[in-house]
């Protein structure tokens, strides 16, 4: 029987990078739920940041590029629940937004935030992507990659 619900909601904000036929993508660490899965450059917005500083400053952390923000592609929402025990129920609400946002050079590429949730920053030729194991988030960005994922 539920004894207690916990809300919780996240707002984060992700880059589709693309340079020279190649895409931009991070491996998930340990620290998260798909470990060993690709995902884009991106994470949480910090409370009163706008989303697409936080995408900047996340692609710095997680790559060590500097970049900037071209265009809003898309904003999702993705919610789900799952019991944590036998008495807690979590509500679990995504919100994520995606940019388009390009970067200068190709590298070199540097986890600046290390024991973060990502790290191996990776460019990957845009017809090798869709075999690999992608997050929900850089699936969704596929589609505004000009490739089928």
């Amino acid at each position: 029987m539920v004894q207690a619900v916990q809300d919780i909601q996240r707002v984060a904000a992700y880059g589709l990078v693309q340079r020279a036929e190649r895409l931009l993508l991070v491996q998930l660490t340990q620290r998260t739920p798909a470990a060993g899965a690709w995902s884009l450059p991106g994470g949480g917005i910090d409370h009163g940041e706008h989303p697409a500083d936080a995408v900047v400053r996340e692609l710095y952390e997680e790559t060590g590029l500097r970049g900037r923000v071209v265009e809003l592609l898309d904003v999702d929402s993705h919610f789900r629940e799952h019991y944590l025990d036998q008495e807690v129920l979590e509500r679990y609400h995504a919100v994520r937004i995606l940019y388009r946002v390009t970067v200068d050079s190709d590298g070199p590429l540097t986890v600046i935030d290390a024991d973060g949730s990502s790290d191996s920053p990776t460019w990957f030729p845009l017809d090798e992507v869709s075999s690999l194991r992608l997050t929900p988030i850089a699936s969704r960005g596929l589609q505004f990659s000009g490739v089928s994922g």
